[in-house]
């Protein structure tokens, strides 16, 4: 089947009214810049073009909710970003879209709420931007000491932590616990 063919069935599928296929399936290849390959074989496309061809399909109908899976993994910068604009697009129309993405950059790009999974459990939920500054603009360090450290033991770590770790702050300190924040910014965890 050609890209267009795979279209117009879907089309179809979604119950798209006939006298519409033609002028959404056009519309959805225009917007995707996917008049090119529309009438090839699908099995003749890059596999960046079949991830637009699939993101096409999914946005096929304005559907209320949207489920896409890394839809920019693979692709050339213009294809990705052409999709990227398709998406925003319709998100700005009020559509529900649920991505799965390992990149932030698509996700920061294509998101306006992210969750993130470990190992199946949500761990947290959020903006782009609240997420970032508050786990990604650096690192914590906490540090258990052993309590018979005595106090000039404890102050030279921290000596240890200062000049290692330029621009770290010391946030807590109770017990025989120290916690610090270090800065992201030119960090090398190599030294």
């Amino acid at each position: 089947m050609t890209g267009r063919e795979m279209l117009v069935m879907h089309a179809r599928i979604r119950g798209i009214p006939e006298c519409h296929i033609k002028t959404c399936v056009d519309m959805i290849l225009e917007n995707l810049l996917m008049c090119v390959y529309a009438d090839k074989l699908v099995k003749t496309y890059s596999d960046g073009n079949k991830r637009v061809l699939s993101t096409a399909i999914a946005l096929l109908g304005e559907p209320t909710v949207i489920l896409l899976d890394e839809p920019s993994t693979g692709m050339d910068p213009v294809a990705r970003r052409l999709v990227w604009d398709a998406v925003g697009r319709v998100r700005e129309s009020g559509k529900t879209i649920v991505i799965t993405s390992h990149s932030m950059e698509e996700c920061e790009a294509l998101c306006t709420r992210l969750a993130i999974m470990v190992q199946g459990q949500f761990k947290c939920l959020g903006s782009p931007q609240h997420l970032k500054s508050r786990f990604g603009s650096g690192y914590s360090l906490q540090a258990k000491v052993r309590r018979k450290w005595q106090q000039q033991m404890l102050e030279e770590f921290k000596a240890f932590v200062d000049l290692t770790f330029p621009g770290s702050s010391l946030e807590d300190e109770h017990q025989s616990m120290v916690q610090y924040y270090l800065p992201g910014q030119n960090l090398s965890w190599a030294k």
